[in-house]
Order: C-alpha cells, then structure tokens, then sequence
C-alpha cells in the first residue's frame, strides 16, 4: 500500500486514461447493432399411436424434431433460398448473426437476427422464419412450422455494450498500473532509508550492526 500511496497519481490516471481511450473509440468507432426475433411452432404429424405409455416416446420424438428443426434454420438451402426471396445476397446473410434457440420441453423455437439495421433484421428473421417452413415440410416428417410472432423492426439498439467496455478498461488501467508500480520498485535498487543499508558481514540492517557491537564494546 506504501508503494501505491507514492505513485498514487499513476494508479488514478492511468485507469481514466484506459476508460477515455475505450468510450472514444466504443461511441466513434463502433455501429449500434439492432436484434429482431421470431418464434415459431413446430407441429409435427399425427401419428397412430395409442395409450399413456407411448405419450412420452412421441414427446421425446417431437423435442427430437423441433431440433431438427433449429438445425435446419441454418442451413446453405435455407440460407440460400431465403436471400433469393428477399432479393439479397446469400453472403450478405450471412454476415448477420443469426441465433437459433430452441426449448429442450416445448415445441417452440426462436429465431434471433442481429445487423446493423433494424429492418434489415426484421425482414431476414421473418424471411428465415418462412424458408424453414417451406423447406421443413418438404424433407422433414413436419405437418408445419407455423410463425407465432413475426419479428418487427427494433426500436431500440441491442449492442454494442458501451458502459460494459469501458467498465472493463477501467479496471485493466487498474490491473496495469498497479504492476507498473511493482515493476518500478523491484527495478529501483537506490536505497531509500537508513534501515535498507545493510551490514554484509551480519546480515542486519546497519543500525542494528552498530547497536550490536557497542553493547559489546560496553560489555568488555
């Protein structure tokens, strides 16, 4: 803590510096990021089975298919087929984040579209939302997968998290200024107290040497 008090204003500045630098750059450099989401329904066809005791097999099988499912959203066919319909490039689909989630005890799935703009969001959400049934009933034992919530251009930003990033380098100007400091006085080899200078031959603080050897000089 003594070597933190004296190099009291590096450990303060160098945190505030590391803060600035990071909200600069997050609020100049960075574009706002918008997430649209879509949620849909998998209603797979009815089958023959009877009796309780088929009830959990055909529940397990449905889960099995709404995974299925989930998986075939990103799919280069549905990928593909869906920037065809939107007029869009297939790579230019892909440079959005796309996030598929789906519930391990229900039938419903999320798709969830991350870009630059809302409406572009929007749109490749819904867009994907709609391959996936076409294509799902086409190679799957899918009845439909019906759209529950269609995805509607976000009002709000969903990223970047600024506050976050600059919380993070605020505390690594701490982490770097305090072995900064550390580094500074292992590196300092200057003897700053009377009490550093020690007695080679003893082993003690020079003080304590010359106390030791009048207390002999006393004794004889």
């Amino acid at each position: 803590l003594q070597i933190i008090r004296k190099h009291l204003k590096l450990v303060i500045a160098l945190p505030i510096i590391f803060a600035v630098v990071a909200a600069v750059f997050c609020w100049t450099m960075l574009a706002n990021t918008y997430t649209a989401s879509a949620s849909m329904y998998v209603l797979a066809n009815s089958t023959e089975m009877t009796g309780s005791a088929t009830l959990s097999t055909d529940l397990s099988a449905s889960q099995m298919l709404s995974n299925d499912v989930a998986q075939l959203i990103k799919s280069d066919r549905v990928l593909n087929q869906t920037a065809e319909e939107l007029n869009m490039d297939a790579d230019e689909i892909r440079n959005y984040d796309v996030a598929v989630t789906s519930s391990t005890e229900t039938r419903l799935i999320t798709i969830s579209v991350t870009g630059n703009t809302p409406n572009s969001a929007a749109a490749i959400a819904n867009g994907l939302a709609n391959t996936t049934n076409t294509v799902a009933q086409e190679i799957m034992d899918v009845e439909a997968v019906n759209v529950i919530d269609e995805a509607s251009a976000p009002t709000e930003p969903s990223g970047p998290r600024r506050p976050l990033y600059v919380a993070i380098a605020f505390l690594s100007g701490i982490v770097v200024a305090v072995l900064i400091v550390v580094v500074m006085d292992m590196v300092n080899t200057r003897i700053r107290k009377p009490e550093e200078i020690v007695d080679c031959r003893a082993g003690v603080p020079l003080p304590r040497a010359v106390h030791a050897g009048t207390t002999k000089l006393h004794d004889a």
